[in-house]
């Protein structure tokens, strides 16, 4: 008994390290942009490929590397990309020009997809079912510790020492993690051995690519609206061709029969979709509207997240007694109401009432996030693990994708080129806000349909 704690506490600790990782380089790359535009003399429309690079390949590689490690194992997918995340991270530290630093930045999302792939599935491999939740809730934990983070130290390292020491700290983790899973996690976790299914993962990571890389910005030009359309084509064309074949790369019947497993993505999708543009429409009211500087506009940002850490491990632990599916509708509800009281925001709203609507927030997300992950992983078989883990990242990255194309459309309407900072732009933006967070509750009362309906489902089983 002994050493299955010691096996299982090792083994959340590799897994949350993991889960700080993504969203800490995230948060500090993005704080590092204006340095690196700076020296190598690069455009917004360039330099915002240093972000979508790395987005656009870990979403399109996420499912792909989760049918794979079910099928040749787990822990060997996720030691070889952490061992590429970190040779990444060393080309992005040494990059000379803005080319090279955007491959390296694909290189490390590819990286990342194989990690991400692999990580929750071996966490709810190792940890037993009546633990599950309070160790999906402590991994929740860490990626928000990582989103709060991420920014400050992004911002003290680039502006103390060199972007490039970003990377270089991300190259010292990852041989850590690499060390320490090579030493202290053992065994190997797949599930059945199938023929490779080819032509499935060319289309997943085409179609999903085409689909993301149009949502970046759907009011940039033809481009991106005709790569959005393809996208979604040749995903359509993917499902029918993977329900076909005797050993496709997603196994859609038996996913399509799995009603808890749908309605919690359906949830993740819905709520990410919702909830992610948040801190950037935040950021722009509190600078642009209200006048405050970055640095107190930030403070202010990290309350949600904050909470969220504090809070995930305890709403992963209720998970495991009181039904993972009311925890999920309740806190996606509780998101709606913050989210329409964010819609009646003037430039005279008291900070202080913002800041506990951030609060609102973060108590509905940490009761949703860590619930809803347990739901969607106890869901199925031990065999699809990877494939659960990979959907389910799959869906936040789309939904953060959409949130963005949202926010996208509607200044594009109202703001369009106003100078930024001018009392005409100021008076758009208010108008833009009212109706994303508008826009932003409705899709949240969606959520809590299709959670309300996994809940259904799951007392059906």
């Amino acid at each position: 008994m002994e050493n299955k704690n010691a096996r299982t506490g090792i083994t959340l600790m590799i897994v949350m390290i993991t889960s700080f990782i993504a969203p800490f380089m995230i948060g500090a790359v993005n704080l590092a942009i204006p340095a690196i535009g700076i020296e190598f003399g690069a455009d917004q429309s360039q330099i915002n490929w240093v972000v979508s690079g790395y987005l656009l390949a870990s979403a399109a590689f996420l499912l792909p590397f989760g049918r794979l490690a079910d099928q040749y194992g787990r822990r060997k997918i996720y030691l070889i990309g952490v061992a590429m995340l970190g040779i990444a991270a060393l080309g992005c530290a040494l990059a000379r020009s803005l080319a090279v630093l955007i491959f390296f930045r694909v290189f490390q999302g590819i990286a990342s997809s194989m990690i991400f792939a692999t990580a929750m599935a071996i966490l709810t491999s190792v940890v037993p079912p009546q633990s599950r939740g309070k160790a999906l809730g402590f991994n929740s934990a860490a990626t928000y510790v990582g989103l709060s983070v991420g920014p400050v130290a992004g911002g003290f390292v680039s502006s103390n020492f060199s972007w490039r020491a970003i990377f270089i700290l991300n190259v010292i983790i990852c041989a850590i993690l690499l060390a320490l899973t090579l030493w202290k996690l053992k065994g190997e976790w797949k599930g059945e051995s199938k023929k490779l299914d080819g032509g499935g993962i060319a289309l997943c990571i085409l179609s999903q690519f085409l689909l993301l890389f149009g949502l970046t910005d759907l009011t940039a030009g033809l481009l991106n609206q005709i790569g959005c359309a393809l996208g979604v084509i040749l995903l359509a064309v993917f499902f029918v061709y993977e329900k076909r074949r005797e050993d496709p790369l997603i196994p859609i019947e038996a996913i399509g029969k799995n009603k808890v497993f749908v309605f919690a993505n359906l949830a993740t999708l819905i709520n990410y979709s919702a909830t992610f543009a948040l801190s950037f429409l935040l950021s722009l009211y509190l600078q642009a509207a209200l006048r405050l500087d970055g640095g107190v506009s930030g403070l202010i940002l990290l309350v949600q997240p904050v909470l969220m850490a504090v809070l995930s491990p305890v709403t992963g632990a209720l998970s495991d007694r009181v039904s993972s599916s009311v925890l999920a509708s309740t806190g996606i509800g509780i998101s709606a109401v913050g989210l329409f009281l964010f819609s009646f925001l003037t430039i005279n709203t008291p900070v202080i009432l913002i800041i506990a609507n951030l609060a609102l927030i973060g108590i509905g997300f940490a009761l949703f996030a860590s619930p809803n992950t347990n739901a969607i992983m106890s869901s199925v078989d031990i065999s699809l693990y990877g494939i659960a883990s990979s959907f389910l990242g799959n869906m936040r990255l789309i939904g953060q994708s959409f949130s963005m194309a949202v926010v996208s459309i509607i200044t594009s309407i109202y703001i369009r080129d106003l100078p930024l900072g001018s009392y005409e732009y100021v008076e758009q933006l208010m108008v833009s806000l009212r109706a994303a967070f508008i826009v932003f509750a409705v899709l949240c009362l969606l959520g809590v349909f299709a959670s309300l309906v996994k809940m259904s489902a799951a007392r059906q089983k």
